[in-house]
């Protein structure tokens, strides 16, 4: 190793000390989505940066999605898709390849991936321990010839109505590193799948976390010139969603994140996770790679 190089790593270190302090013995929510799952590569640094984060005194706590890999396994299966604005219609034959999916596959390669870089990770659906309590979601649409909306029934399509805190505070107390498929049950014992990004943020905010970090497989929130917009209060992410700023598929992951600030998260961040080592870039320089939200 040169000079040179010695030194860089020096300065990295010395520039991550202030944010291992800041962080040590705080909760982090990262939402691992579908789309940040691609490559190899990707996955074992996104493996390595949770470890880390744990062995340096943080409690993250993974919540991962997984619709391209249900998506294909439906089609193997000869299983029709259907969205209702943005969201997969979930008849009884697609929630069982969801749970196949989110709580077998899925879950057990990103536990997998962290105990092979040196982490204790143990793999939990929201059905374990009745740790995510769910309530069926209502969709609805209006137009201006109807007198009043139309609900329409999307299936085993959930919302989180409750957490089971004492779950994730045994888990938290612990040296082991949750991984979370969002998957919730109701009172009825009936299954539902929940947007990864709903369970993140609402697990962000029953824990009183730290951060709620959102990997996605864009670079951002960007402004209208293509620029990355961070370091943004809620009251100006308020102001871009009503100018028309943020739209489309953007609205409910920054929704997500606004909710759980606005309820108590000190900050949000929506990173790129298709950046080698997005996770670590974000928590422990001055610059970060994504769009941060705060409460201040």
């Amino acid at each position: 190793m040169s000079v040179t190089n010695a030194a860089d790593i020096a300065r990295v270190l010395t520039e991550a000390l202030p944010y291992i302090q800041k962080f040590t013995g705080k909760t982090i929510v990262v939402k691992f989505g579908g789309n940040a799952m691609d490559g190899d590569d990707l996955k074992e640094q996104f493996a390595r940066d949770i470890v880390l984060m744990k062995l340096v005194g943080m409690n993250p706590v993974v919540v991962h999605g997984g619709g391209p890999q249900i998506g294909d396994l439906l089609k193997k299966l000869n299983i029709e898709s259907s969205f209702v604005d943005g969201m997969r219609v979930t008849d009884s034959a697609t929630m069982d390849v969801v749970e196949m999916v989110l709580g077998a596959s899925v879950n057990k390669e990103i536990v997998s991936l962290l105990n092979r870089n040196g982490g204790k990770a143990i793999g939990l659906t929201g059905k374990d321990g009745q740790l995510i309590r769910a309530r069926k979601l209502k969709v609805s649409r209006r137009s201006p010839d109807m007198a009043a909306p139309e609900i329409i029934d999307i299936g085993h399509v959930g919302e989180v109505e409750s957490i089971n805190a004492g779950v994730m505070d045994m888990l938290l107390d612990s040296d082991f590193i949750p991984v979370i498929a969002p998957i919730g049950v109701d009172a009825n014992g009936e299954s539902y799948n929940i947007n990864a990004d709903l369970v993140a943020g609402k697990m962000a905010e029953h824990l009183r976390a730290e951060k709620l970090m959102l990997l996605t497989n864009v670079a951002g929130l960007m402004d209208g010139n293509g620029k990355v917009l961070t370091g943004l209060s809620t009251e100006q992410v308020d102001a871009l969603i009503a100018d028309g700023t943020i739209y489309g598929g953007m609205l409910p992951k920054i929704a997500c994140a606004l909710d759980a600030v606005k309820a108590g998260v000190t900050s949000a961040h929506i990173i790129d996770g298709r950046v080698p080592h997005a996770v670590l870039l974000e928590i422990f320089t001055d610059r970060g790679v994504g769009t941060l939200i705060t409460n201040q």
